[in-house]
C-alpha cells in the first residue's frame, strides 16, 4: 500500500508531503487499517479551515480525499503524523 500525505497552509503557507509504502513491512497491517479508517473519514472535496490551520490531502493507492484543522479524526491525525514523521 503506498500513502501519501500533503500538507499545506498553517503561519507561513508553506508545504510539506511525504510517502510511505508498506510493501515488505511488519507492520503492513496496522499501516492499512489506520489509513482505511483515516480515508473513510475524508471529504472528496478539500473543506474550509481555519486561519493559519493545516490542510491535508491524504492518497491511499490512488484514492484521495481531504481534510482539514481543527477537524481531523484521531485516525487521520495519527496517520498524517506517521507519514510525515517517517515518509521520505
Amino acid at each position: 500500500m503506498r500513502i501519501q500525505v500533503r500538507r499545506t497552509g498553517g503561519f507561513a503557507g508553506g508545504e510539506r508531503r511525504a510517502e510511505v509504502d508498506t510493501a515488505g513491512r511488519a507492520d503492513a497491517p496496522e499501516w492499512h487499517a489506520l489509513a482505511e479508517r483515516a480515508v473513510a473519514a475524508g471529504r472528496a472535496a478539500p473543506p474550509a479551515g481555519v486561519p493559519d490551520g493545516f490542510g491535508y490531502r491524504i492518497t491511499v493507492d490512488g484514492r484521495t480525499v481531504y481534510c482539514a484543522d481543527p477537524r481531523l479524526t484521531k485516525e487521520q491525525r495519527e496517520l498524517v503524523s506517521r507519514v510525515l514523521g517517517e515518509g521520505a
